[in-house]
């Protein structure tokens, strides 16, 4: 059973959360301008990107996302970009302030990571007879795909950084030391293993669609 049957929630509460937290992010788009913060006008438009990847893939490929996995996506870009502006007045925003607020959002987004990596895996192995992918190697995969991700991550933040320092801007990605680099690896295989082990149960539509799609190109 699907967690959102677990909790009753039905597609179109997701959808109006989906638009909410979408909405929401626009406004904190806004207040970056408004208040000329390069971090969070960044981070905010990149989130915005993602959030328009599901109509994309609609539109362009046929491929429709659930959903609850469109609100999973939304999710961990809408967390991030709150994350980065926090609190109107507060000295300090979420990342900084909330010592959790990084890990949550790591592992949300290692989990999109995950699943891009799980789904590509299983549509190649349905689509295919020549290509036999083993429960044991996709686990494997996965795990090593979101961390390989991760530490390009953590060296692109640390790049940024330096960046910064040497030309005198405002850095857009932060990075908090050695001991914040390792919690975020470690949440980064939290989500991994999230996807590893329910991914079945969570992304079988949009495989069977990635696996459609992969069928009418190849003929």
């Amino acid at each position: 059973m699907r967690v959102r049957d677990y909790l009753g929630i039905g597609h179109r509460r997701q959808r109006q959360a989906t638009r909410a937290m979408t909405l929401t992010m626009v406004g904190i788009f806004a207040i970056g301008v408004w208040t000329g913060d390069t971090g969070v006008i960044v981070n905010t438009a990149v989130g915005l990107a993602v959030t328009q990847l599901p109509p994309l893939l609609e539109r362009d490929y046929g491929i429709a996302l659930d959903p609850a996995l469109t609100l999973w996506i939304t999710t961990a870009v809408f967390l991030h970009a709150l994350g980065v502006l926090g609190l109107p007045g507060a000295e300090a925003n979420f990342y900084a302030g909330i010592p959790w607020w990084d890990s949550v959002t790591h592992a949300l987004s290692s989990s999109l990571v995950a699943a891009v990596g799980y789904t590509t895996v299983r549509a190649l192995d349905r689509h295919s007879d020549a290509v036999h992918f083993p429960s044991r190697f996709v686990f494997v995969f996965i795990l090593l795909f979101v961390l390989a991700f991760g530490v390009l991550w953590e060296v692109i933040e640390f790049a940024i950084g330096l960046a910064a320092d040497s030309f005198g801007g405002e850095a857009v990605l932060t990075q908090y030391g050695l001991e914040d680099t390792m919690m975020d690896l470690v949440f980064d295989t939290v989500g991994a293993v999230v996807v590893a082990v329910w991914g079945t149960a969570h992304l079988s539509d949009v495989v069977g669609h990635l696996e459609g799609w992969l069928d009418d190109r190849s003929h």
